[in-house]
């Protein structure tokens, strides 16, 4: 088995070494076959290093297309779906601390609550189920804000449980109840029947207003509400808020209102089209809602 090692040289022996590492100790065998232990191991760690190149170079891709923006786990997802290559998180995550690859770190999330005085307040029927089994079942809605140069832009955005997917939003300058009722107008456009569909929202004075109260019922829908200065009751639009902001928005340096508007739209459509998510099975938005129909 071990005959003419050393016409190999070093190399040939280390391969001898790591075939029968587990009957003998590394030290026995290295003094055995006249090699160092420090040698055998850089050898092992060459091949490994040899055998990630291939993902390591795929990693880079992935972060140099994105930005940068990812951590481990998205980062996963992003090999699969663009490169047909699996590769377990914890691999992922070593080879990304190796290259030094670190994701953009998340701002976090501050919650503000607009007064409901003279409004309409409802129970929170959702008790931060965020799950449907089907689409049109749960949607959750919220306006969020972005800032550039001296103008506030607004956007208002309703997100189906079923799959993540961001039905409808709508974009302004004015943070008024027409925002959300423009919003609603769109989703309702394109969801003929939601008859039964449960709508939450925080107690923003849009969602609190008369105009709003008496929308939802005629379509059927149930109106629910978060408890007043609890962000987590609304816990899953936030997170998608913070998402956008956190890939869409921060990383650029935005001038002007229309770039801003023009980020978020290129955000939205990557989000339900091209960014899959580990609760949907590794699928996007929308792939995972058209599995219903294959």
């Amino acid at each position: 088995m071990f005959e003419n090692l050393d016409a190999g040289g070093a190399a040939h022996k280390y391969e001898a070494i790591k075939q029968v590492a587990g009957e003998y100790t590394t030290s026995e065998l290295c003094k055995l076959f006249g090699v160092s232990r420090s040698g055998y191991y850089a050898y092992l760690k060459r091949q490994q290093a040899d055998r990630d190149k291939p993902v390591k170079d795929l990693i880079k891709v992935v972060y140099k297309k994105y930005d940068g923006k990812y951590g481990y786990r998205q980062t996963q997802l992003f090999l699969l779906r663009d490169h047909g290559v699996w590769v377990n998180h914890k691999k992922v995550l070593r080879l990304m601390q190796e290259m030094k690859l670190r994701s953009r770190i998340r701002r976090k999330y501050r919650g503000h609550y607009a007064s409901t005085e003279g409004g309409r307040v409802a129970e929170n029927v959702m008790q931060r189920n965020f799950k449907a089994d089907a689409p049109n079942r749960k949607w959750v809605t919220d306006v969020t804000q972005y800032r550039v140069a001296d103008t506030w832009l607004y956007l208002s955005a309703i997100k189906d449980l079923f799959n993540n997917e961001i039905v409808a939003y709508h974009i302004g300058v004015r943070n008024d109840n027409q925002l959300v009722l423009r919003t609603f107008e769109k989703a309702f456009k394109k969801t003929k029947d939601v008859t039964g569909l449960i709508v939450h929202s925080d107690q923003g004075f849009q969602y609190t207003s008369y105009a709003y109260h008496d929308m939802l019922p005629k379509v059927g829908a149930q109106i629910s509400m978060s408890r007043r200065g609890n962000c987590y009751d609304n816990a899953s639009m936030e997170s998608f808020f913070s998402h956008l902001k956190t890939e869409g928005l921060y990383p650029y340096d935005i001038r002007s209102v229309d770039e801003a508007q023009r980020r978020i739209e290129e955000y939205i459509q990557f989000y339900n089209q091209s960014r899959p998510q580990r609760k949907l099975k590794r699928l996007t938005p929308v792939e995972f809602r058209r599995q219903l129909s294959v």
